[in-house]
This record gives C-alpha cells, structure tokens and sequence, in this order.
C-alpha cells in the first residue's frame, strides 16, 4: 500500500475569492495560477473545521468542464493531507449537480460509509475551455449549497491564509476505471473510491416516477421525443435513462457526448444558446422541412437546469414550475400523498402563486438561490419550487434538477395521454399549457440579460433606479410619458427576505416596480458571471381574461419593455442599445 506524508505548503492570499451559492467562478487562468485552487480549497476545509474534515467522507466530481480533471487529482490530494477518510468520486470526475446532492443524501459506500458533503467541480451554464470559464463550491451534508455563514468563513480564510496542506507521494488516482484504491498517511488509511456515475441517480429517479408509463409514451407511435444535452453532464444521464431504460431512440439525443469545452458552445438551455434543438423542435428563423418532434428538452453544463418545449411552441420556466405543481399530485407517484406548499424565486412570474391559491397550498417567495428552497424543504414546507432561470426541483435533493424536470413534464404527458397511446389524436405540450391558461390565468414574461456590462456603469444603474422609487408619483409620471397605456405603479421596493425556517434576512435581493393590473418590472445583479456584471431585467404582464391568453408574448409585453428600457436609462449607463440574451 502506497504510504503518503504530510507537506506545509506556505502561499499567501489572493484577492477576489469570495464564493456565492454558485460557490466561486473565474477564469481558467485564474484557477490554474500556482496555489490558487489550493488556497480555496485549505480556506473551505478550515471553515468547515477539523472535526468535521477529520475522518469525512466527501464527494468530488463535477460537469467535466476544462480543468476538471486536475483539479479532482489537487483535491484529492489536499483532503488525505487534511485528515479526511474516503473521497468518493463519479467514473471519469462526472457527476451532475443534482447527483452529488444525491449522492451526498442517499448513496452508501461499499463499506458502509455515508457522505458528509462534497466539491462540486462546475461553472453551471458558463462556457467552458482554456480560456473559459471554472468553478468550484461546496455542499453540506443535506446535499445544498453551503449556507452564507459558511461562506462567509470560507472567504474571510482566503483573506488571511498563509499555507495549505497536501499529501507528498500520493500518485494521480485512475478515476476513469470503477473500483476503491487505498493509500496510508499520517492519520491512517485513505480511499479514494471511483463509482458509476449514473446508478443512485437513476435509482433515485425510479422511486419518484412511474417509469413504466413513460416508457409506454416514448414507445407510442404518435409520440416523438428529443433531448439537447450541450455537450455537458447530462449527456451520461440521458443515455442511460431515456435509450436504456425507458427505450427512447438513441437518434433522439443531440450533443450527448460530454465535452471539456461543451463543443465550443454556451451550455446554457434558453432558445438563444439551445440552438440546434430549437432548430429541430421547429422554432428556429429558418423553415425546418422535417416535421418537428412533439416534445424537446435541453440541459446545461452540470445538468442542474432545463428549459422544456413542444412542437414549434417554448414553455416559459416560470410556467413550468406552475404546471408542474398543478399535475404533480396525479401525474407523479412521489406526490400522491399531496404537496406539502410551492416556492418560487422572486424574480420568477407569480404563475406558481395562482396555483398556490387555487389548491390551497403554502406558498413562498425567496430571493434567488437554491439553499433558499433547501432551508424549507429540510423543514418540511415546501415539495415543487423553481427560478425563471430554467430551474425546476422538488424536495429529493436540494439542488434544481433538470433531468428531473423533463421526466416530470414526461409523466404529466403520460398521465394526459393514458387512453391514446395506441394512435389516437396525443395531448400535446402546447395543449396542456393552453389549457392551463384557460384555468389560472396567463403570466406573460420575459427576461432581458445585458451580460458583461461595465460593473461601475450596472451599480449606478441600480442606484438610479432605488432613487426614484422615492417618489412613485415621479415614476408614474415618466412612465405616462413613455406609454400611456401602461398601468400605474402601486409600489416600490428592494426586495428583502426573512427566511421563516432560520429567521435570517437577506436584503437587497431585487429591485421591484409592481404595478397595479399586476404587472411587474424586476432589476437584478446576477452573480453567475465570472467578469463584469450581469444585468438581467424581468418583465411580466398578467391576464385573467382567457379570450387574451394567445398573443405572441413579446408583442403583448412591448409596452412594459419600453418603460424597462428607457425608466432604467439602460443605453445611458451601459451603453448598451439591445439584450445579449432574451428568454
């Protein structure tokens, strides 16, 4: 057995790695200056302290993004050096986000062992490549995101770090063949046990879904189906439950070989990036000749997102958690028994919250992220909950889930369909979303994202737009002046949160104009970028009038786009005169 010592590796503190609930991303570059990741990963397992590092069982794996793999080897390296036990890692450094959540929850190691948290190697949605983009970020024992208190810690350690430690005479472990290898250190032995990367997930699926009624779907005549995973993670998930278990053609799969640069493409599921799939699926500039398959879905980089469609017809992502939740009880064994209440994130559309109150369940609104949804689900209160940002989820994990997503949007075809498999006129996508409108009510939404804009310039557009909500007669005055239709702004405000499970409060979450038909204008920072910041601007228009509910959707929202754009001074502060991004 290969005996490894213990080196003191002095360095000195780098600026800027203060982690998110995303954890902490940059460029390559950045990651692979010497003793850059090693400094991250000594200031997470100080935070974390040692009597819960010393004899831990941790998870390392990611999407497989550049870098991955020599990361996982430094990582391994470092955890035997700090006294941790077993490092468990997916064959081949993959596993999606939502698979190390349920790694970490459900999956018991060959000896017994149980997970204590992990490293989740991804930058999510992020491009990937030398000169692209790599993150890291930590998850706790519930399998979600390290809550900010730990955090915190982890970014005040990278402050004031002097040395690391890591294992010397430890060889590069062959994580790309299944099996346990064992070594010897100071504190005893030391495993680092390389599992399939498919296998609890896929179990953790069947317990949830009715398998067999999905596979009757796909197997049906009249049904045809189609998945974009990007070149990403989901790519090893997708084979294994849509071609091997529920029979789907292997055809059907686009872009399923996972890659370190994602393909040369942005592994981010919306109709601007997904664009091979929404060529297929019928809604792209171009005529496709072919006849488009009745049902798309696409992921991102680790899998975790997802952005559904049918045929020539996008469901928003705020519609789908809302339809979702309406079906889930009769369409999703795992709910049979009831939801216990919804959550949404704020800037996503209140479609959730009708259906919320029209069956009469708990309804929340968190800021945006996921360890706000973790925090009810560990209590308790909360079964199906979702962002506008293309992710969907329910209590079997504590990450977003996009494969889980797309088999839920399954079932509730499936369900739809039982008595017309056999060649009979199919429930269509577009048919429950029509329908669904015609019972609650329809959100019109959409989002403009201005990405790496000047972050001085995007601070000072925040700051004018919390001026003025100061004084809404101002406001509703310019507004009067931009469209006249537009409805008047009833409130105003800097959305703040009190987290009823913890009782902590998280401000400055989203700047709000909320109108009084219901409509709503929303500006937030995002803070998944790795340089420059994020502006993304969320417009939503409600109508309960079920004649109304089948505009084009950025025809009927125009208006409210207009009073964004020019309220916001937008081209003034940013020079920017269009959205990268429109979803």
């Amino acid at each position: 057995m290969v005996v490894f010592q213990v080196a003191r590796v002095e360095t000195t503190p780098f600026d800027g790695q203060k982690p998110g609930t995303s954890g902490l991303r940059k460029k390559v570059k950045v990651f692979t200056q010497p003793h850059y990741l090693h400094n991250f990963v000594q200031s997470t397992f100080y935070a974390l302290g040692a009597d819960k590092v010393r004899g831990a069982t941790l998870v390392v794996s990611g999407d497989g993004r550049y870098y991955s793999k020599d990361a996982i080897q430094i990582i391994i390296k470092m955890a035997a050096a700090n006294g941790v036990r077993r490092i468990w890692v997916g064959q081949n450094g993959l596993l999606s986000t939502p698979a190390v959540s349920a790694v970490i929850r459900d999956r018991v190691g060959h000896d017994g062992s149980k997970a204590n948290g992990g490293f989740i190697l991804t930058a999510s949605h992020n491009p990937g490549g030398p000169h692209e983009d790599f993150g890291i970020k930590y998850n706790m024992e519930n399998g979600g995101p390290a809550p900010e208190s730990v955090t915190d810690k982890i970014y005040e350690n990278t402050k004031t770090i002097k040395e690391y430690l890591i294992a010397e005479g430890l060889p590069d472990v062959d994580i790309s063949t299944v099996g346990v290898s064992s070594f010897t250190g100071p504190e005893g032995q030391f495993d680092v046990d390389v599992f399939d990367s498919t296998t609890d997930y896929v179990k953790l699926m069947k317990s949830i879904f009715d398998f067999e009624s999905i596979r009757k779907l796909l197997s049906s005549p009249n049904f045809t189906f189609c998945y974009d995973a990007l070149h990403g993670v989901a790519g090893v998930y997708a084979k294994r439950i849509f071609v091997e278990e529920l029979g789907a053609e292997e055809s059907s799969l686009l872009n399923c070989v996972p890659k370190e640069d994602f393909g040369g493409g942005h592994p981010d599921p919306n109709l601007t990036y997904a664009k091979e799939l929404v060529a297929r699926m019928g809604l792209g500039k171009t005529n496709n000749e072919s006849e488009p398959p009745e049902f798309g879905a696409a992921a991102d980089g680790d899998a975790d997102r997802n952005m559904i469609l049918g045929k020539r017809f996008f469901v928003t992502p705020s519609d789908s958690v809302a339809i979702i939740a309406a079906n889930a009880v009769e369409a999703i064994p795992y709910f049979s028994s009831g939801l216990k209440g919804v959550a949404r994130s704020m800037p996503t559309s209140a479609a959730l919250d009708v259906v919320a109150k029209h069956l009469n369940l708990k309804f929340f609104e968190v800021p945006t992220g996921w360890k706000f949804f973790g925090n009810l689900m560990d209590a308790g209160m909360c079964s199906v909950c979702g962002e506008e940002s293309f992710g969907t989820g329910s209590d079997h994990i504590r990450e977003k889930d996009g494969i889980w997503a797309v088999l839920a949007w399954l079932s509730i075809l499936a369900y739809k369909n039982k008595d017309n498999l056999g060649g009979g006129k199919l429930v269509t996508v577009e048919d429950i979303v029509r329908q669904h409108w015609s019972v609650y009510g329809r959100h019109y939404y959409t989002r403009y994202d201005y990405e790496n804009v000047d972050a001085g310039g995007a601070k000072d557009l925040m700051a004018h737009l919390v001026k003025l909500q100061s004084s809404l007669g101002e406001v509703n005055e310019i507004i009067k002046g931009i469209c006249s239709d537009v409805s008047n702004v009833d409130r105003a405000d800097e959305f703040e949160y009190k987290d009823p499970v913890d009782g902590s409060i998280s401000k400055h979450q989203g700047i709000r104009y909320l109108f009084e038909d219901g409509s709503r204008l929303v500006f937030r920072l995002s803070g998944t970028g790795s340089e420059g910041a994020t502006i993304r601007v969320y417009i939503e228009q409600y109508e309960k009038d079920s004649s109304k509910t089948g505009r084009d959707s950025q025809e009927a929202l125009a208006p409210l786009v207009e009073v964004a754009i020019k309220l916001s001074k937008m081209e003034a502060f940013t020079g920017r005169s269009a959205p990268t991004v429109i979803t």
